[in-house]
Parts: C-alpha cells; structure tokens; sequence
C-alpha cells in the first residue's frame, strides 16, 4: 500500500481577518506567499507570513546615535547590510549612503522639475521627475541635457554605446558631432 500524503504541509491559519473576521488563508505573488484574507476581492486585507526581522552583524560603541545617543550598529536587513540605531524600534535613525546628487537636466514631461536619482525597490538605479507623483517621467538610462537631433525632443540618454535620444518614439543614436 502506497501512502499518498503530502510531502510537506502548511500550518492550519486560525487567524481570522482583523477587518472582517472571515478566515485567511495563504496566498501567492509575485514576492512570495502571504496571508490574505478569503474573501478578496470585497475584503483586501493582507499580512507577511514571515515577518522580515534585522539581525545584528556588530554593534559600534563609539558612535553614538546622533538622535537618541543609543550606539549604532551594523544591521543584516531584508536589502542588505546596513547601519542603524539599537534603539529600534524606539528610534528609527539609519545612515543614509548619500544624498541624491543634485540634477541639473530638467524633466522633458512637466518642464518645471529636475530629474533625481533614485533606487528601486530591486536595488536598481533610474531617474526619475523630482515632481513625482504630479509628474511620472522616468528613465532607466543616465539623461544628459541636449536635443535630439532627429526628433528635437530635449532629452537625451546616455547608454554605453553613445548617446541616444530619450524619447520613446525616437530612441535613435546621436551622431558624435552633437556629442561635443
């Protein structure tokens, strides 16, 4: 007799939905399984089933949180390594790598704000309109200040075979006299 049961099996959620006490159960996405509630789409609570904890790597006595004076450390988080206050979650201090450098390329879209560098939640670097979210321009590549020489769209980007026009419909290559 062959038994038929399961390789693995999941924890029965008693848990009931904190919005309308109907049972959750386990869902799948994207990021990995969560809870969620049984009766989505009416109802569209849903929780982490595992919660995404910071271990401490090393704590630095020397340098003092400059928020609360608790001494900071090196943290192991959910994006990596990082530094931040032992006094979490009282206080929420964590070291900033650098501040965006400042843009001088203004956003082709609204004309009234700058372009900004910033990160995705997957770590990779785009720029985007610092009027976000009344403008949504953004781009993947480095944008330099100049016009296409094919469409005049005033935006171009810089990719590692040269300069290219940023504009969606055009995206042609510049010839390397309007690169000087």
């Amino acid at each position: 007799m062959t038994d038929h049961s399961p390789l693995f099996s999941l924890p029965q959620q008693t848990e009931p939905c904190p919005l309308c006490q109907n049972p959750l159960v386990i869902r799948s996405s994207k990021n990995g399984p969560f809870l969620g509630c049984s009766t989505y789409p009416e109802c569209q609570y849903s929780k982490a089933l595992h919660q995404h904890e910071n271990s401490v790597v090393k704590i630095l006595e020397e340098e003092p949180c400059p928020e609360c004076t608790a001494p900071l450390a090196v943290k192991n988080g959910r994006y990596g390594m990082f530094i931040g206050c032992t006094g979490y979650p009282n206080c929420h201090f964590i070291v900033q790598d650098e501040s965006p450098s400042p843009s001088t390329v203004n956003c082709p879209k609204c004309r009234s704000g700058q372009l900004t560098e910033r990160l995705s939640k997957y770590g990779k670097t785009f720029w985007g309109c610092e009027q976000y979210p009344d403008c949504t321009f953004l781009l993947n590549d480095l944008p330099v200040s100049g016009t296409c020489e094919y469409c005049a769209y005033p935006l171009l980007m810089q990719k590692k075979a040269g300069l290219y026009c940023a504009a969606k419909a055009c995206q042609r290559k510049q010839s390397s006299e309007s690169n000087a």
